[in-house]
């Protein structure tokens, strides 16, 4: 029978893990830390582990990348109480099965670990890499969010092309940044380029590079951003806008790692990596795709797509107090009612619409408190705005405008729906609204709506 080893140094929540999972079929062992975890692993038999990041006599990401080199086929889900991005990359990174949170559901936490025992004599082992202090500037714990993480770790242990897609402000160029800074390429260097800012006529000099004469207006040879990434990262932003004969030369480059310069038969080899993004549909078959469907692929080798901030409104609270944290000049906080409207609002500019109405807000203000007043709300849509584009009908015209009334009246229509389209599955519906379980418990009590399923 297969053996999980649940390493947690809570005595009341190993308990119940080893009673849940033995009741799902599966033999269990526990150890209370490292130093046992290591003991049990020792003595073989173990099929997969599900371990804490946080134990008190030392880190789970330590033990998972020992593992990774002396049981590099052993499956391991990692488990915390705290949604971090630099942990949930980090373990992805190292090597980690999956990334759960607590408290678990527990049917999933079930076909997880089913589905990485029978993964395991097909797990390969990857380099152990140390990940960066610096460069994940994103933030939020939502679920969505912490799938980015997740899919954030895997693309930094590997070398192979990554396409990011979303709306524009959601974060691409953080996502990139992010993957070369956990990348074995952290100490080379991370080229920027944005394809619709460039004229349609420089883009292949600018990507390619060019010789002396081989236009007008090029006096001296010139080396593109592809050269100026070698050993790094070349990140190419709105790869949607470029223009069709050039994605049949950037097509070239991905397969055979080659191209010339403008003007030159001299064939140069690339090794940077290349990272791509866009806000355009791309997806082949789908109305407006700008992309070549081959390109798309070879791209698209590790797809991540970004959420819009109306996606994962839990993370509003979490990115306001990291802006403010990180704004110049005193530091400010937001006032419950200022905190509201903000987790109203439509945000069509995702996160960076956010920042800038905080940094617009902080410029003007002179209280250490932002008020409502101080978002500048004639620049933001109003509620019949917001529940139109988000739950149609949650307010109808002939309610009142009371904001708070507004809000929950909003809160509890969007519930609603997860619920219903959940089949009444809590988790599940935690899930579609971008928050844990308990607080959509939370929420449901404040509103008045059973907790009985």
């Amino acid at each position: 029978m297969t053996t999980i080893l649940i390493v947690d140094d809570e005595r009341v929540i190993r308990d119940g893990l080893v009673r849940s999972i033995k009741g799902a079929g599966f033999e269990t062992r526990a150890a209370e830390g490292v130093v046992q975890a290591r003991a049990e692993i020792a003595r073989g038999g173990v099929d997969g582990v599900l371990l804490d990041i946080r134990l008190k006599d030392g880190s789970g990401l330590e033990l998972l990348s020992e593992l990774r080199v002396s049981h590099p086929s052993l499956p391991v889900i990692m488990a915390t109480a705290y949604g971090d991005s630099e942990r949930t990359i980090e373990a992805m990174k190292l090597g980690a099965f999956e990334y759960l949170t607590k408290p678990f559901d527990l049917d999933r936490l079930v076909e997880t670990l089913r589905r990485a025992v029978s993964s395991a004599p097909a797990a390969a082992a990857p380099s152990p890499l140390t990940a960066s202090d610096e460069g994940v500037r994103l933030v939020g714990s939502s679920a969505t969010m912490l799938s980015v993480w997740k899919a954030i770790g895997r693309a930094a242990s590997s070398m192979v092309s990554v396409l990011i897609t979303g709306e524009s402000g959601t974060g691409k160029e953080l996502v990139a940044r992010a993957i070369h800074d956990h990348s074995a390429r952290k100490a080379g260097p991370f080229i920027a380029v944005n394809i619709a800012a460039l004229p349609s006529t420089l883009v292949e000099s600018e990507l390619f590079g060019h010789e002396k004469g081989a236009f007008t207006g090029a006096a001296a040879r010139r080396e593109g951003r592809f050269e100026a990434a070698a050993g790094g990262t070349l990140f190419l932003d709105e790869i949607g806008d470029l223009d069709p004969g050039l994605q049949t030369k950037l097509l070239r480059v991905l397969q055979e790692g080659t191209f010339e310069r403008v003007g030159s038969q001299e064939t140069i080899r690339s090794t940077a990596r290349i990272v791509a993004a866009t806000s355009r549909p791309v997806l082949p078959k789908t109305p407006g795709a700008t992309l070549r469907e081959d390109l798309f692929y070879r791209l698209a080798v590790l797809h991540i797509e970004l959420p819009p901030l109306r996606e994962r409104r839990s993370d509003i609270p979490v990115l306001v107090q990291s802006f403010l944290h990180h704004l110049p000049g005193p530091r400010r906080a937001v006032s419950e009612a200022a905190m509201a409207r903000l987790l109203a609002h439509a945000f069509p500019g995702n996160v960076r619409e956010l920042l800038h109405v905080l940094e617009r807000a902080s410029v003007m203000s002179t209280s250490e408190v932002l008020d409502e007043a101080d978002l500048a709300l004639p620049l933001l849509p109003t509620m019949n705005a917001i529940t139109t584009s988000l739950a149609p009908a949650a307010i109808d015209d002939d309610d009142d405008l009371d904001l708070r009334r507004a809000t929950a009246a909003l809160e509890r229509r969007l519930i609603e729906r997860a619920l219903a389209r959940a089949a009444g599955n809590r988790a599940e519906a935690a899930r579609l609204l971008g928050i844990g379980r308990p607080n959509l418990y939370a929420k449901m009590r404040e509103l008045g709506l059973s907790t009985e399923r």
